[in-house]
C-alpha cells in the first residue's frame, strides 16, 4: 500500500494512468482539426440562415478540463484510496492471529471493538494475509483462513458473561498454532495474572499488538440488606474526579408486567473508585425487584441479581405455653428467636392475627391442640404455598394428635409417649445425628458429635414414613419428618425448640438446618460447605450485555460450584433455584476489586478510538460519474441542443416565484388544531415524550370515545395528543396525564394554562398507573413525580372518593373504579364542610361543581386501549373476571365524562326515587 499523509492506495501502480492524461489532452485539442478557409462568391446566398447543429472549431479549454479530471476521477477510484488507512508498521505479510478477552469487560464498548476487528480483517484482506481467531473467554483451537471469511460471520461474535478462567487462559497458550504469526490482541483492561502466560506464548511465534479502550469500566457489586435498607455498593475502573451514576432497580408491577420499581443516584467521591448509596423499600416493593442495574452501563458486570437473602422472610412463632419469667433459657422460642433474628422478620400474634398478614413461615413450639378455625385456617395456608414447622415438646408428646390417624397438619402418625435416652433413669447413652440421606435438604451439612439427643416423640411405623425422614438420630429413629401439602409442606422436628431434650438448639448446624428450609436468608454467600450435597437448576442466566435469558436448557450444578467454582460456560451468572430457596451467582462479587492491566514497555498499546478507515473508491467514481453527465450536457449546450430546454426551465422558475405564497405554516395549523378540537366533544392526552406511553394514552381514549359513541349521547370526535408548552387546552373537557418518573416539568407558562384550565372547568385524570402502591408518596418513583408535577398547580383539598359522590351514579352505579389495576382509592376534591346528609336521603347536598382533578394509579388507558378495530390492546386480569374488570374500567370512564360534561345533576335530590329504585329499595 502508498501511504500519503492520511491517504493510502491498495493498487498504487495504477495511478501511473494520471501520466497519459497530458497526451489525451493534445489529443482531444486536435480533434476537431482547424477549418481551412476559401473565398467562394456564392456563399453569399447562405447568410442569413441559421443552422441549428453547431460544431465548435475548438473544444473549449474548460470543457476539456472537465473532461480530464474525470478520467483522473476513475483512474485514481480503482488505485483504491483509503482514508485514514492502517500504517505500515501496523500492517504485515504473514499470518495473523486476533486474540479477543471478549469478556463482559468488552460489552460496553463492543460495538467500537467490532469496528476495530472489522478495521484489521479489511487491512488483512489488502494484505492477502490469512486471519485465525482466538476467543479467550471460549478458547477453541484456531485456523488461519480467509480474512473475508471471518468478517462474514462478525456480527456472530458476542462477548460473554464472564471472565477467561486460569484454565481458559492455560488452553489458550497450549493450542496456538505452529509456526510464525504476529498477534492483534483485544483486550479487555482487566488484570490477571494468567495473561503472562498467553502473552509469552504469543511473542514467541511474533509480534504482538495490543487494542485496548482507555475509558472507564462500572460495576456493581452484590446488594446486600443492613438496618431494613438495601446496600448497593458500585466501583469503577479508571476515571477521577466526582461523577454522580443512577442505580435502577428493575421488577414487576402488580399485573407481572415488567417495570422501574426504584432509582437512585449514586456518587463517586474524587479519587475514590467506590460509591455506596442505601435505598428504603417497602418488604412488598423489595420483594418484587429481580435485578440492579447502573444506568447506561450495558455489560453484566454493571447487573446485581437478588436472591432470598435480599428478601427478608415473614416468620411468625407461636408457642404452646408463655415464657416463664426468669427462665427465658428454657422458653419455648429463645433459640428461635435469637436465630432468625438477624435474618426474617418476625411476627408475633395468635394464628386469627397471623394469617391474614400471610407470612412466609408459621412455628409452632410445642403447640399440640388447634381449633377447628384454625386448622382449618392453617391448612388453607399451607395449601397455597406455606411452610408450617413445628417442634415437638411435653404438650405435644402428652396429647392424642395423630395417635390413631395422621392429623392434617402432621407429617407422620406419633406413637403414644416418647422417649428418653442418657437419663438416670434410662439405659443407654444420649444419640447422635445420622449423616443426612441423599433426597434430604440437610444433604451435604456437616455432621459432628456436639449435636445429641436426650429425648423425642417418636414416629408410628407405616409404608409412608421412610419417604417423610429428613434426618435420622444413628439409630435410624427420625428426628425430623416431612410432609407436602398442595404446594407448601409441614416439617416436624421430633425434639423441642429449647435445650430440653436435645443440643440441636444450641449448635450451628440449627442455623444452617433453618436456612436449608428456607424459614431464614443467610446474610452472607454460602460458601461450598454449605451447599454440599445440593443441586441447583438455572433459572436465568445473564449474557454479556447483562440481559436475562432463560436457562431451560442449561444443566444443573451442584452446590460446590455455585459457591466457589469461577464463572464459565458451564456455571453462567444467573439466578439458580434449589428445592426451596434461590440464590445468584453474579459477575461481581462481594469482595471482587477491578484493576488495569498493566502491559510490558516492549508492547505496542493502542486506543479503539482511531479514526475510521474510509474506502474513498465509491466516492470518486461517483464523481467521474457526475463529471461525464456534465460534459454531456455542456456538449449539447455548445451545439445548441439546449436552448428550447433552458428556455423552459426558466420559464418554470419564474412562475413558481410569482406564485403567491401561503400563509406561515404554524399560523395555518394552530387554525386546523383548534377547528378539529373545538368541532366536537374531543378527550385529549398529555404527551409525555415516551412514545410507547402516548400511543398507548391514545389507544385507551379512542376506546373510552368508541364506548361513549355505542352507550351515551355523546359522539366523541378522534382524541389528541396536546403539547402543554404549544396546544391550547381550553377546547379540552378532561385531559388523561400518564405519570412517568422522567418526563420533563412543564414550563411556567404551561402551569399557567393548567391552571387556568382548571378553573375554567377542565379536568385533569393523573394516573400513576402503579397501583397506587404507596398511595402517590415518596416510596413510588411515579408517585413522587406526580408530586413534582402537581405542586405548582391550583389544586383543591382531596379525599377518596366517597360513598356519595356523583362519581358513583353519573351514568352507571359503581363502588369500585379498576382500570388495569384494582385499587379504591382514588382522590377527588373534598366535600365541603356544610355537606350535610338529609334523613332519608342516601347522599348528602353537595354543590355543582366538577372536580378538577382525580387522582389514582389503576393505569385506565390500558384497560381501554383498543385499536381501530375494537379488540383490547393489554391484558387485565384472568379470565371472566379480568373481562368484568375491563367492563368495569369503561363503566368508570363514562361516568367520568358524563361527570365533567354535566356536572353534579346527579346530587339534585329529584333523581332520588328513580336511583332508590334502580337500587331494589
Amino acid at each position: 500500500m502508498l501511504t500519503l499523509g492520511s491517504l493510502g492506495f491498495t493498487a498504487p501502480w495504477l495511478l501511473l494512468g494520471l501520466l497519459a492524461l497530458p497526451i489525451l489532452w493534445l489529443i482531444l485539442r486536435a480533434v476537431p482539426p482547424a477549418p481551412v478557409r476559401r473565398l467562394f462568391p456564392g456563399v453569399i446566398l447562405l447568410l442569413g440562415l441559421k443552422d441549428d447543429e453547431q460544431v465548435s472549431d475548438r473544444t473549449p479549454w474548460w470543457l476539456l478540463l472537465l473532461r480530464m479530471l474525470a478520467v483522473a476521477a476513475v483512474i485514481i477510484g480503482l488505485a483504491g484510496p483509503v482514508l485514514n488507512p492502517e500504517t505500515e508498521e501496523e500492517a504485515g505479510t504473514g499470518p495473523l492471529l486476533i486474540v479477543m478477552d471478549a469478556s463482559w469487560a468488552s460489552a460496553a464498548d463492543w460495538s467500537a471493538r467490532q469496528d476495530a476487528l472489522d478495521a484489521a480483517l479489511a487491512q488483512a484482506t489488502r494484505e492477502s494475509r490469512p486471519v485465525a481467531l482466538l476467543r479467550l473467554t471460549a478458547p477453541e483451537q484456531p485456523e488461519f483462513q480467509s480474512a473475508d471469511a471471518i468478517r462474514a460471520r462478525l456480527t456472530g461474535i458476542l462477548p460473554a458473561a464472564w471472565e477467561p478462567t486460569d484454565a481458559d487462559m492455560a488452553r489458550s497458550a497450549d493450542i496456538l498454532p505452529d509456526g510464525p504469526f504476529d498477534t492483534l490482541w483485544l483486550s479487555d483492561g482487566l488484570a490477571r495474572d494468567s495473561r503472562n502466560t498467553v502473552l509469552s506464548a504469543l511473542e514467541g511465534h511474533g509480534a504482538v499488538r495490543v487494542i485496548e479502550s482507555p475509558r472507564s469500566l462500572m460495576a456493581l457489586h452484590p446488594a446486600e440488606f443492613d438496618a431494613g435498607n438495601v446496600v448497593l455498593t458500585a466501583q469503577r475502573l479508571g476515571g477521577v474526579g466526582e461523577r454522580t451514576i443512577s442505580v435502577v432497580a428493575h421488577g414487576v408491577d402488580p399485573s407481572g408486567s415488567p417495570a422501574v420499581l426504584a432509582r437512585v443516584p449514586a456518587t463517586f467521591p474524587v479519587d475514590s473508585a467506590q460509591a455506596s448509596v442505601e435505598l428504603s423499600l417497602p418488604s412488598e416493593l423489595r420483594a418484587r425487584i429481580n435485578r440492579f442495574e447502573i444506568e447506561g452501563q450495558r455489560s453484566a458486570g454493571a447487573v446485581s441479581l437478588p436472591d432470598d437473602s435480599l428478601r427478608r422472610r415473614e416468620v411468625a412463632l407461636i408457642a404452646g405455653r408463655e415464657d416463664r419469667e426468669g427462665l427465658e433459657l428454657l422458653s419455648p422460642l429463645h433459640y428461635l428467636t435469637k436465630a432468625l433474628a438477624p435474618t426474617a422478620d418476625l411476627l408475633d400474634g395468635s394464628l386469627a392475627e397471623i394469617l391474614p398478614a400471610n407470612p412466609d413461615v408459621i412455628v409452632l413450639a410445642d403447640v399440640a391442640t388447634l381449633s377447628e378455625a384454625e386448622e382449618a385456617g392453617l391448612l388453607d395456608w399451607v395449601e397455597k404455598g406455606g411452610m408450617l414447622l413445628r417442634f415437638a415438646g411435653p404438650r405435644l408428646a402428652a396429647s392424642d394428635i395423630s395417635r390413631a390417624e395422621e392429623n392434617p397438619l402432621m407429617p407422620v402418625r406419633l406413637r403414644v409417649g416418647g422417649r428418653t435416652v442418657g437419663g438416670a433413669m434410662s439405659w443407654g447413652e444420649p444419640k447422635e445425628l445420622a449423616e443426612f440421606p441423599q433426597d434430604s435438604p440437610f444433604f451435604g451439612l456437616p455432621v459432628t458429635g456436639e449435636v445429641t439427643v436426650s429425648a423425642q416423640v417418636m414416629a408410628q411405623p407405616d409404608p409412608t414414613l421412610a419417604d417423610r425422614v429428613i434426618a435420622s438420630l444413628s439409630d435410624g429413629t427420625p428426628l425430623v419428618t416431612r410432609k407436602r401439602i398442595g404446594a407448601g409442606q409441614v416439617v416436624l422436628v421430633h425434639v423441642t425448640a429449647n435445650a430440653e431434650w436435645s443440643s440441636l438448639p444450641l449448635s450451628g448446624l440449627f442455623v444452617q438446618m433453618l436456612e436449608r428450609l428456607s424459614v431464614s436468608s443467610a446474610n452472607e454467600a454460602p460458601n461450598a460447605e454449605d451447599l454440599a450435597g445440593t443441586i441447583w437448576q438455572p433459572v436465568s442466566v445473564l449474557n454479556g450485555f447483562g440481559e436475562l435469558e432463560k436457562a431451560d436448557t442449561l444443566p444443573g450444578v451442584t452446590g460446590e460450584d455455585l459457591a466457589a467454582a469461577p464463572l464459565g460456560s458451564e456455571l453462567q451468572p444467573g439466578l439458580y433455584q434449589g428445592e426451596d430457596r434461590s440464590l445468584a451467582r453474579n459477575v461481581i462479587g462481594a469482595d471482587t476489586q477491578l484493576a488495569a492491566m498493566d502491559w510490558p514497555a516492549r508492547i505496542a498499546v493502542t486506543g479503539l478510538e482511531r479514526p475510521q478507515e474510509t474506502p474513498l473508491s465509491g466516492y470518486l467514481l461517483g464523481l467521474a460519474t457526475l463529471l461525464l453527465v456534465a460534459d454531456v450536457i455542456a456538449s449539447l449546450a455548445l451545439s445548441g441542443r439546449l436552448r428550447s430546454a433552458g428556455t423552459t426551465v426558466a420559464g418554470i422558475g419564474l412562475a413558481l416565484m410569482l406564485v403567491p405564497q401561503d400563509a406561515p405554516a404554524q399560523s395555518a395549523s394552530e387554525e386546523a388544531f383548534a377547528i378539529r378540537a373545538a368541532s366536537e366533544v374531543t378527550l385529549a392526552h398529555v404527551l409525555t415524550g415516551d412514545s410507547a406511553l402516548d400511543d398507548m394514552a391514545q389507544a385507551g381514549l379512542l376506546g373510552l370515545s368508541e364506548t361513549l359513541f355505542f352507550r351515551t349521547s355523546v359522539e366523541p370526535a378522534e382524541p389528541i395528543g396536546v403539547n402543554l408548552e404549544t396546544d391550547e387546552l381550553a377546547f379540552f373537557p378532561l385531559l388523561y396525564w400518564p405519570v412517568t418518573p422522567d418526563q420533563p416539568t412543564p414550563s411556567d407558562e404551561a402551569y399557567a394554562k393548567l391552571n387556568a384550565y382548571l378553573r375554567s372547568g377542565g379536568m385533569i385524570l393523573f394516573d400513576t398507573r402503579d397501583a397506587d402502591v404507596a398511595r402517590f408518596g415518596a416510596s413510588s418513583p411515579n408517585g413522587r413525580k406526580l408530586q413534582a408535577l402537581a405542586a405548582p398547580l391550583d389544586i383543591p383539598p382531596l379525599e377518596p372518593i366517597p360513598a356519595d359522590h356523583v362519581l358513583t351514579r353519573t351514568f352507571y352505579l359503581l363502588q369500585d373504579f379498576p382500570g388495569r389495576y384494582n385499587v379504591r382509592d382514588v382522590w377527588v376534591e373534598a366535600a365541603p364542610p356544610d355537606a350535610e346528609l338529609v334523613e332519608g336521603m342516601p347522599f348528602r347536598n353537595l354543590n355543582d361543581n366538577v372536580t378538577p382533578v382525580v387522582i389514582g394509579g389503576n393505569d385506565w388507558a390500558a384497560a381501554w386501549a383498543m385499536d381501530n378495530r375494537g379488540t383490547p390492546l393489554f391484558p387485565v386480569g384472568r379470565g371472566f373476571a379480568g373481562e368484568r374488570q375491563r367492563e368495569l374500567a369503561y363503566r368508570f370512564g363514562v361516568n367520568l365524562v358524563m361527570h365533567v360534561l354535566t356536572g353534579n345533576y346527579k346530587s339534585d335530590q329529584v333523581h332520588v326515587p328513580a336511583l332508590l329504585d334502580r337500587l331494589g329499595q
